[in-house]
């Protein structure tokens, strides 16, 4: 059958020591999962439910560089640990939420703050401080075959080589198989999808020309200027 339109390419992100690269199919991005976060946020820091939210596909960021974006004089980062499902389904157990995971990325959730705050107070949807064009930079995938499921680790961010976020994955309030499990009460998972675990505290203002550069204990880094 023919289309109508031109097919667009298919977003891809590589994956680390190999050839083949990782089709991505949608991003979730979990809200508030550290509990210091939720606090300089203004939010409940307890184990109240998990809350998600979505970025297009296209929206990774691969090669290093982030264009500035429209609408905003407050672009700010939250720096997290990501996953990539390689099997999907509905109401998965914790108990084999794990059994879904290709792999692991270090990604940036990157956020028009001002624009989400005005949003916010105005009882809107936010989607547009978050779901933007290059919003979601990402290093390469780690598959968990090779290092397996990162449950504690370092998790940090600098600008311009200054400290700006720094935390560790143990500190999540939902841990990655708890995300998987609930997540998948709402929508069905399929092969493809990223989700984004949400961000330790210290996320703040970046402008054009800064150097981000964050880390994952144990998953890699990742490297990204504005521009």
């Amino acid at each position: 059958m023919n289309s109508v339109i031109p097919h667009w390419a298919l977003p891809q992100v590589a994956v680390a020591g190999s050839d083949a690269t990782f089709p991505v199919r949608r991003i979730y991005c979990v809200g508030r999962n550290y509990a210091e976060h939720a606090r300089e946020m203004g939010g409940n820091p307890e184990r109240e439910p998990p809350f998600f939210f979505m970025k297009p596909a296209d929206a990774i960021v691969t090669g290093g560089r982030m264009d500035y974006p429209s609408q905003t004089a407050d672009l700010q980062h939250e720096i997290e640990l990501v996953v990539a499902l390689a099997r999907g389904g509905r109401d998965i157990p914790a108990a084999a939420a794990l059994d879904c995971v290709f792999g692991y990325a270090v990604g940036l959730d990157m956020t028009r703050r001002d624009l989400q705050a005005e949003l916010k107070a105005k009882g809107r949807s936010w989607e547009m401080g978050k779901a933007f064009d290059q919003s979601a930079p990402i290093s390469a995938i780690v598959p968990a075959s090779r290092i397996g499921h990162p449950r504690r680790g370092a998790i940090t961010l600098t600008v311009n080589s200054q400290s700006r976020q720094h935390g560790d994955l143990a500190d999540m309030i939902w841990p990655v198989a708890d995300i998987i499990a609930n997540l998948s009460g709402y929508v069905t998972l399929q092969p493809g999808d990223l989700i984004f675990t949400g961000t330790p505290a210290g996320v703040g203002k970046v402008e054009r020309g800064d150097r981000l550069e964050g880390a994952v204990e144990g998953v890699g880094t990742l490297s990204v200027t504005i521009v």
